[in-house]
């Protein structure tokens, strides 16, 4: 598990992706502080690896990144731990368009493609 705070190379990224799944990776976006947090079997780990670091929980989503894919295929709003009935969440997925527009922002910055 890592927290990333530069940006990664599609080809890190798909080593990265090998190691655990080969072709996904479940992250974690960090949407206040801008971080990723990536490299886990569950994405309650990587949730729990940010709450360490001083992340908020409400800032939290999960969702599972495909490097081998393109455009709308690469990246998965699909998380347990995004189920949020307090924030107006009641599904797996990231229902909000701006929280979803707001996560994609951070992974473009995050990920060089």
């Amino acid at each position: 598990m890592k927290i990333i705070t530069q940006s990664l190379t599609p080809d890190e990224l798909k080593r990265i992706a090998g190691g655990m799944f080969g072709d996904m990776i479940k992250a974690v976006i960090d949407v206040d502080r801008e971080l990723i947090a990536l490299d886990a079997e569950l994405h309650s780990d990587l949730e729990a690896l940010l709450l360490e670091n001083g992340s908020k929980q409400k800032n939290l989503w999960g969702v599972n990144l495909y490097p081998e894919m393109q455009g709308d295929d690469f990246i998965e709003f699909d998380s347990m731990i995004n189920m949020r009935p307090s924030q107006g969440n009641r599904s797996r997925s990231v229902e909000s368009e701006e929280m979803r527009k707001r996560i994609l922002e951070i992974v473009v910055k995050r990920i060089t493609r």
